[in-house]
């Protein structure tokens, strides 16, 4: 199994239930492709480096996963039809890094 660190971010126009039932979603999904969710952070509203369509701001949700090397082809696809969900990105590392990350304790 590799390792992978995966981060989403969501509209910032999604309502708290709606943003907890598309993390629920996406872990869901994980589950379906026989990944392990090793942990995971909510980094909340946070400010985008650049807008993204019109957004300049988004939701930060932070994964650690397990997974075969081919759950990020088979993931983005179901990822892309996604409305809310404007960027991810899968990074495949040797190690997780110690949580919480120091983005979480971050101000912001």
């Amino acid at each position: 199994m590799n390792k992978f660190e995966v981060v989403l971010l969501f509209s910032p126009d999604l309502a708290t239930n709606l943003l907890k039932d598309e993390i629920d979603n996406f872990k869901k999904k994980l589950e379906a492709s026989s990944a392990v969710v090793v942990n995971h952070e909510d980094w909340g509203l946070r400010d985008l480096s650049y807008n993204i369509i019109k957004f300049k701001k988004a939701f930060y949700t932070f994964f650690q996963i397990e997974a075969s090397g081919n759950i990020v082809k088979n993931l983005s696809k179901d990822l892309n039809q996604s409305e809310t969900l404007i960027r991810y990105l899968f990074v495949k590392v040797k190690e997780h890094q110690e949580l919480p990350t120091k983005l979480k304790d971050e101000k912001k």
